[in-house]
């Protein structure tokens, strides 16, 4: 089935692949989030668990962190998150607690994601109290060459 985005979402998730540069100037894992409320962004995030040394600073946590913080509620009921990698089980299990109506993803993560591809913990489950829409592939050329060439670069940096 193929999914129509509107050009506000091509905007959020392109905010979302900046953030992701930004997350690899600083040497992490390229991946950048925006939480967005009646058209409007209330949280941003980009990987930083190195950085920050802490295992959940993921781009997708730290967005919802500070969307929580901005609205005073770590409930964030109406709110999209946009992402440019498919969310892994952690970020899943917290966009689920944080009651987001709506997921966005770029890139589908075949080894570890959540929303269809490993694991399947995002799309409608009535195991869950929530359910939520989930809407990945949007710029997903763009997001995945930007985690290849990270890791391009990695691999080759680690060869020389």
């Amino acid at each position: 089935m193929d999914v129509e985005y509107g050009k506000a979402d091509e905007l959020f998730l392109g905010r979302a692949l900046e953030l992701a540069r930004r997350a690899e100037l600083d040497g992490e894992v390229p991946v950048g989030a925006v939480v967005v409320l009646d058209g409007k962004i209330i949280g941003e995030g980009w990987n930083c668990p190195i950085g920050c040394s802490d295992p959940t600073a993921h781009a997708e946590i730290m967005a919802l962190r500070a969307a929580g913080n901005r609205v005073g509620n770590y409930r964030l009921p109406g709110t999209t998150l946009y992402v440019t990698l498919e969310p892994c089980p952690m970020c899943a299990s917290a966009i689920i607690h944080a009651r987001v109506a709506r997921v966005v993803f770029g890139a589908f993560d075949p080894k570890g994601g959540a929303a269809g591809s490993k694991f399947n913990l995002l799309p409608p489950d009535d195991r869950f109290n929530h359910a939520l829409e989930c809407e990945g592939g949007m710029l997903e050329q763009e997001c995945r060459g930007l985690l290849r060439g990270f890791f391009r670069s990695r691999r080759n940096a680690s060869q020389s």
